[in-house]
C-alpha cells in the first residue's frame, strides 16, 4: 500500500504530480563520534524529516499497528549488523528471509518514503536513516517522546541470514543472556530495561510466548510459568488457544496497546509481562528497582528512552563511501 504525505505545495516534474512542504526544518549542528550529525541533510534534502514523519503518520492512520512494527523493525536492523538498513533487503538468505524476521512489518512505509525522497532528493538519503527516523517518529505518533536523531548512515552492501540468530534476542532469554548480547553491542543493563519498554506498543504472535504454556490432557493449554498473572494467563489462552493459527497476534500491552507510556512497567509489576524476557526484568534483583522506578515516572522513562534509543541507533553505523552506499530501493542493493 502507498501512503501519500500531506504536504503543502504542489509541483509538476516530468509530468508527475508531487507534493512539497513550505516548512524548512532548522536543526542545530551536532557531530557525533559515529560520524553522524543533526544537520546532515540541511542543505542536500532539508525536508527529509518532515516527509518521513508525514509518511509514518499517514500510514498509521490507515493501519494503527504501524508504530509498533517500525520500532521492532529498527531494532532487528540495528542489533544484527548495525543500523545499516540490511534487514530491508529482500532475497534468499538475506536477514529479512530468516525465520526470526519473517513476522516483521512496516517495510512498505520505509519504501514509500524512499520513493518520494528519490523524487525530491535523488541519491541523497539512505534507507538506514529513513528507518531510524521512521521508528523515531512512530514513537512520537504513539504519544511518546520526540528524539533529535543524528543522521548520515550509509546502507550496508551485505545482508546475511546467518548473522541473525547469533545477534538476536530471543523472547525466552534470561537476564544473563540478554545482558551479554546487549553488552556486545555497547549497550548497558539499564539500556536493556529501557529499550524493553518498546513493548508498550505493538503486537506479538502466539508462538513468541508459547513456552509459558503446555497442552493439558484435555487438549487445552495450561500456564506453567509461575511469574505470569493467572488471570492474564487465562486471557492469553483465550486469544491463543491450542492449535491457533500462526497469524494470530495479541497486544504486547493489554492495557494501553497503542500508547507509548509506562504501562509496560506497571504490567511487569502486576505479572503481566507478555514474554519471559519481560517478566525476568521484574524477577531479577539487578533490574527490579529500575522497573519499579520507571512504573511511576513517565518523564524519567521518556528521558531515559531518548538516551537509550540514540545509543541503539548508533550501533555499527556505516559512514564514508568505502563502507556502504545509498540504495535507490531499500529492498535491493544497487547494481
Amino acid at each position: 500500500m502507498s501512503y501519500l504525505p500531506n504536504f503543502l505545495l504542489i509541483f509538476r516534474t516530468d509530468g508527475l504530480l508531487i507534493t512539497f512542504s513550505l516548512t524548512f526544518l532548522l536543526i542545530s549542528s551536532c557531530v557525533t563520534s559515529a560520524g553522524l550529525s543533526l544537520d546532515f541533510y540541511s542543505s542536500s534534502c532539508p525536508n527529509v524529516e518532515l516527509l518521513i514523519k508525514d509518511t509514518v503518520r499517514s500510514a498509521t492512520a490507515v493501519d494503527p499497528t504501524i508504530p509498533g512494527k517500525l520500532l521492532r523493525l529498527v531494532f532487528h536492523d540495528c542489533i544484527v549488523e548495525g543500523c545499516d538498513g540490511s534487514v530491508l533487503v529482500q532475497g534468499n538468505d538475506t536477514e529479512r528471509s530468516d525465520p526470526a524476521n519473517t513476522s516483521l512489518g512496516g517495510f512498505e512505509v520505509v519504501e514509500n518514503a524512499k520513493r518520494w525522497l528519490e523524487v525530491l532528493c535523488p541519491g541523497i538519503v539512505s534507507c538506514a536513516d529513513i528507518l531510524v527516523l521512521a521508528a523515531r517518529d512512530a514513537v512520537e505518533i504513539a504519544r511518546g517522546p520526540s528524539v533529535a536523531v543524528p543522521l548520515g548512515r550509509l546502507d550496508g552492501r551485505t545482508s546475511s541470514a546467518a548473522n541473525v540468530r547469533p545477534n538476536m534476542v530471543d523472547t525466552s532469554f534470561s537476564i544473563d543472556e540478554m545482558t551479554q548480547l546487549f553488552s556486545s553491542k555497547g549497550l548497558s543493563l539499564d539500556d536493556l530495561v529501557i529499550l524493553s519498554g518498546a513493548h508498550t506498543i505493538g503486537k506479538a504472535h502466539c508462538s513468541a510466548f508459547s513456552e509459558r504454556f503446555e497442552e493439558g490432557p484435555k487438549g487445552t493449554l495450561e500456564p506453567i510459568d509461575a511469574s505470569l498473572n493467572k488471570d492474564y494467563a487465562m486471557e492469553l489462552i483465550k486469544q491463543c488457544p491450542a492449535g491457533a493459527s500462526g497469524a494470530v497476534t495479541v497486544n504486547n500491552d493489554p492495557i494501553t496497546a497503542s500508547i507509548f507510556d509506562i504501562q509496560y512497567y506497571k504490567n511487569l509489576i502486576a505479572g503481566k509481562g507478555l514474554f519471559s524476557s519481560d517478566s525476568v526484568l521484574m524477577s531479577d534483583s539487578r533490574t527490579r528497582d529500575r522497573v519499579e522506578s520507571l512504573s511511576t515516572n513517565q518523564d524519567e522513562f521518556f528521558k531515559s528512552w531518548s538516551e537509550s534509543f540514540l545509543r541503539m541507533v548508533s550501533i555499527g553505523v556505516k559512514t564514508g563511501n568505502n563502507q556502504g552506499e545509498i540504495r535507490t530501493s531499500c529492498s535491493s542493493f544497487n547494481i
